[in-house]
């Protein structure tokens, strides 16, 4: 299930063409979801990332309304740019001159409907370069104001604090994630603290495995989901807090 059809209210695929004609127009946001289909260790499935794609927005926007915006959302993009975890069977990529190239195309064609911001939600670090140049080039070449947001950057102090170093890729925080909103997908037979084969300085790795022995980072075996659903909470309350800052900001200017 990398795309979940258990829809709401804002979910632009439940939707009629007349039905998303004022949707798309009346939103303050029109939001992508950003994912990937790529390794996530032994214990951890494939779709890591898109999954909390659709777990973390639909709580974005559920919490919206608290915040005095609307969020129209798009069908999560379950594929990304994960050429370095080509090794690991399993993953799927797109070449980042096409991930850039689908982003775009997704902007013009929500232009073309009349939406008055994109927000595209990312929770792949991956695709965060080409999503950087897809938003420069739906702003420069559309007119679209568009908004890029890691979702972990916005927990980054509040994983720190609680997992110490290297809790990124298939380890404490994603393995949290995914035993909050997926158990059933965790492996748990097979959680392991994860062997750093190196940890460069200054070399830029060429594939995942360059760097780690299973394919994660950090210690999945410190998961700790209950921590993790306010982390989620929080973390919802400074995106919105975020979008609505400078969603004003754009309205100033």
């Amino acid at each position: 299930m990398p795309v979940s059809l258990d829809y709401d209210e804002y979910d632009l695929g439940s939707m009629t063409w007349t039905d998303a004609e004022d949707a798309l127009v009346d939103a303050d946001f029109v939001v992508l979801p950003c994912g990937s289909v790529e390794q996530h260790s032994l214990h951890l499935p494939l779709t890591v990332d898109t999954l909390r794609a659709e777990d973390l927005t639909r709580d974005l926007a559920e919490k919206a309304p608290e915040h005095g915006i609307s969020l129209i959302r798009l069908p999560t993009l379950p594929y990304g740019y994960s050429e370095h975890h080509m090794n690991y069977a399993g993953t799927v990529t797109l070449s980042a001159e096409t991930y850039q190239m689908v982003i775009k195309e997704i902007g013009q064609s929500i232009v073309a409907h009349g939406a008055k911001r994109l927000a595209l939600l990312n929770f792949h670090g991956g695709n965060i370069e080409p999503l950087k140049l897809a938003a420069d080039r739906i702003q420069r070449d559309y007119g679209l104001p568009t908004f890029l947001i890691h979702w972990t950057d916005y927990a980054r102090d509040q994983l720190q604090e609680k997992f110490g170093e290297g809790w990124g890729h298939a380890g404490d925080y994603e393995t949290s994630v995914i035993e909050l909103f997926h158990p059933n997908l965790v492996r748990e037979e097979k959680k392991e603290p994860q062997t750093r084969k190196a940890d460069f300085e200054t070399r830029q790795y060429a594939y995942f495995d360059d760097i780690t022995e299973q394919g994660g980072l950090g210690d999945p075996t410190n998961s700790d989901p209950e921590f993790l659903e306010k982390v989620v909470s929080d973390t919802t309350e400074r995106i919105l807090q975020g979008l609505k800052s400078d969603m004003e900001e754009v309205a100033e200017s």
